[in-house]
């Protein structure tokens, strides 16, 4: 495969990006997403848990810190021009991939028909939390689920059908093979990220941190700065 972008069929027009918490769709491929909706694509963001253990004062409740982080990532999402954004709520930190959230999954692809998927990718080499492997195994386990007929068919109610998702993105991957330019998206990027007022640290370096991450990840690809992933067509 080519290690630049590659132009994208004009028929993969609707976007969803599972992950584990708010903050992971900016901190991996928001440069990405905000030149995908200048060109007219429809992305949905869908969210596993709403970051309720994101805070080390244990002063504030988990609703509290859940409430401002869903209220961050939905500014966030508003800089990158995503259409929607959905929490399923699950508890931070104890993400399992069961058959249950495998379940849930499936229905929202068989619902929401997204073209591509954007996830994390759960192979990556000593990857620590629990709940990015969790979340980009169940996704990639859901991917499979809503293209089968005998697979959860009580969910195929009236003109519901199974849904083929056309290809997978992962990001966070130590086997990448596809390199999107964001050059003209990295000011949004960071403008999104923040909107993550409760995470970000030391905010005065933000910028130059994301730009160093891009520009090393964009060495040698005839790009200023770049987002790579691990690109799957099914």
């Amino acid at each position: 495969m080519s290690d630049q972008q590659i132009d994208q069929p004009e028929d993969l027009r609707r976007v969803m990006v599972v992950a584990a918490h708010p903050d992971d769709p900016e901190f991996g491929c928001a440069g990405t997403i905000a030149k995908w909706s200048a060109a007219g694509r429809e992305t949905t963001f869908l969210l596993l848990t709403s970051g309720d253990k994101g805070c080390h004062d244990c002063n504030v409740r988990p609703g509290q810190i859940a409430g401002q982080r869903e209220g961050e990532q939905r500014a966030a999402a508003a800089e990158l021009g995503v259409r929607e954004v959905l929490f399923l709520n699950y508890p931070d930190g104890v993400l399992e991939n069961s058959l249950e959230l495998r379940r849930r999954l499936s229905l929202v692809l068989r619902e929401r028909q997204p073209d591509i998927v954007v996830a994390i990718d759960p192979w990556r080499r000593y990857q620590l939390h629990p709940d990015h492997r969790a979340a980009g195994m169940a996704t990639l386990d859901a991917v499979f689920a809503a293209r089968e007929w005998y697979v959860f068919p009580e969910q195929l109610l009236g003109e519901r059908e199974p849904w083929r998702v056309k290809e997978v993105y992962l990001f966070w991957t130590d086997e990448a093979d596809y390199w999107e330019d964001v050059t003209e998206t990295i000011d949004r990027r960071i403008a999104a990220l923040r909107c993550h007022v409760s995470q970000v640290r030391e905010p005065d370096k933000l910028d130059e941190r994301i730009r160093g991450w891009l520009r090393e990840t964009a060495k040698d690809k005839d790009m200023e700065y770049a987002e790579a992933f691990k690109r799957i067509k099914l």
